[in-house]
This record gives C-alpha cells, structure tokens and sequence, in this order.
C-alpha cells in the first residue's frame, strides 16, 4: 500500500476528532477553566503572602507563578488525554470503533492517529491558555513558545498513549469516568506541576520518592525547560521512554490476539 493512502486515513482520523471538538465548545471551554482557576487564585494568593501588592504592574509578578505555568499546561493535557480516551470508549460501544479497526489499515497506525488528534487538540487549548496567561503579566521568552511545541507533542501521546491503555481495561463508559479521577489527580498532585521537587523532599519524603517515580513530573519538568529556552536532558529521555512503553503496551492492548480485548471478545465491540 502506498503512501496516500496513509496520508488519506490520517487526515480522515484526525479530521473527525477535530470537528468532535469544535462541535463540543463545552469541552474547550471547561479545559481551560480549570487551569486558568489555579492560576488566578494561586496567584493572587501567593501575592498577597509575600505583601506584593495587587495595584502594582504585573511586571511585579513573583516567581512561583512562572513556575506553576508549564504545570498547569500539562494538567491542560493531561485532562484531555483522559477525556480523549473518554471517547474512545464512547466509540467502543457505539460500535464506530469496530468500524475504524476492521479497516485494512495496521491498527497501530490507526491508534496513533488517534492519539495524533487528541494531542493536536491539547496543543490547541496549551497556547490558548499560554496567550492568557501572556495578557495576564506571566510571559515567557518568545522563543520558548516556539520550543516547548515538541515537548508538547511527546507529553500529548505519552498521557494519550496512557488513557488508551485504560481504555482496554474499561468496557462501559461511566466506568471509565470514575476510574479517570483515580489517574489524573495522583499523577497531577504527585508530580512537580505545583511544587519543586526540592520542597516536596522537605515536606515529605515519601512523597517526593513517589513524585519522582511519576513520568508525568518528567513531562511537566520537559515541558518547564523547554518554556524557558533550556533544555533537561533527564526529563526528555524519561519522558520518551515512558511514552513508548504505554504506547506499546496500549497498542498491545488493542490487539485481539494478545491484548486485553482477547479476553473481552475484541476492543471494537
């Protein structure tokens, strides 16, 4: 089979999720509502511990906002992974989901470009968030927003590739929405999104074992680097390994002879 053909499936994949998303305005919205929260009120209230006051210029801004920025952008996609998956559930037992499988194309193929899509779709809502928080007063190095687009794809396919591994595990779609909270707020909490590493060790050391044992902190730590024109070797090379062993396992999950869905009577039923 030649390339187009590929090229064709990609488009049509990635094509539909899109028009899902900008047919589901909620969901735009609701992504970015979350962070954005976090953001003004930790903000505010941080500025007001250390007695900066509210009526100065936003030049004025302290340094734990810059830092809780590329935190909430991976919180932004790491919800939309989830939610991503939520529909693939939903897929699943519509039956659209057996449609796009039985095609002739390799279902490895066919599940990348569905992670293609949600992560394209979480990049979207990340710059959205980024240019709020720009007007805001909390600007990064121009540069920086044009660096930390790779590290968002790798984060968008390794929470992507991560939800898809639930998803094989999950057959009803109210089952899955519950097991989501389960994933999301331990990865997110024991992480680096909200604090370093280094205060997290002298709060709790037990938490900062586990926090370093999250992939998700190596993304946040990739994402946080790349935002500020540097580069963390550590986190990249994590990240990436992490993003193909869920990828690999959630591709293995959908295969009929080996994965989960053997044992289920196959994922696109």
């Amino acid at each position: 089979m030649s390339l187009l053909p590929y090229l064709h499936c990609m488009s049509g994949v990635v094509g539909r999720e899109l028009l899902r998303f900008v047919h589901q305005r909620s969901r735009f919205v609701a992504a970015l509502v979350r962070p954005l929260g976090w953001l003004f009120v930790f903000a505010a209230g941080f500025r007001m511990a250390l007695g900066v006051a509210m009526t100065e210029p936003y030049q004025t801004y302290i340094l734990y906002e810059v830092y809780i920025v590329p935190g909430l952008v991976g919180m932004i996609q790491l919800f939309n992974g989830m939610q991503s998956s939520l529909s693939m559930v939903y897929d699943r037992e519509m039956g659209s989901m057996r449609v796009l499988l039985v095609s002739p194309f390799p279902r490895w193929f066919l599940l990348v470009c569905k992670l293609l899509a949600g992560t394209f779709v979480s990049i979207v809502q990340v710059y959205v968030f980024l240019l709020i928080a720009y007007i805001y007063g909390i600007q990064a190095p121009l540069l920086g927003y044009v660096l930390v687009l790779p590290t968002l794809i790798v984060t968008g396919f390794m929470v992507g590739a991560l939800g898809l591994l639930l998803s094989t595990f999950v057959r009803q779609l109210e089952n899955f929405a519950g097991i989501m909270n389960f994933v999301i707020f331990p990865m997110f909490f024991l992480s680096s999104a909200l604090y370093p590493l280094w205060r997290i060790r002298e709060g709790s050391y037990l938490i900062y074992q586990l926090a370093a044992l999250n992939p998700f902190t190596y993304a946040v730590e990739m994402i946080r680097f790349a935002l500020y024109e540097q580069l963390n070797i550590e986190a990249v090379l994590i990240t990436l390994a992490a993003t193909c062993v869920l990828l690999g396992l959630a591709i293995l999950g959908y295969n009929p002879a080996h994965g989960m869905s053997a044992r289920k009577g196959g994922a696109g039923e």
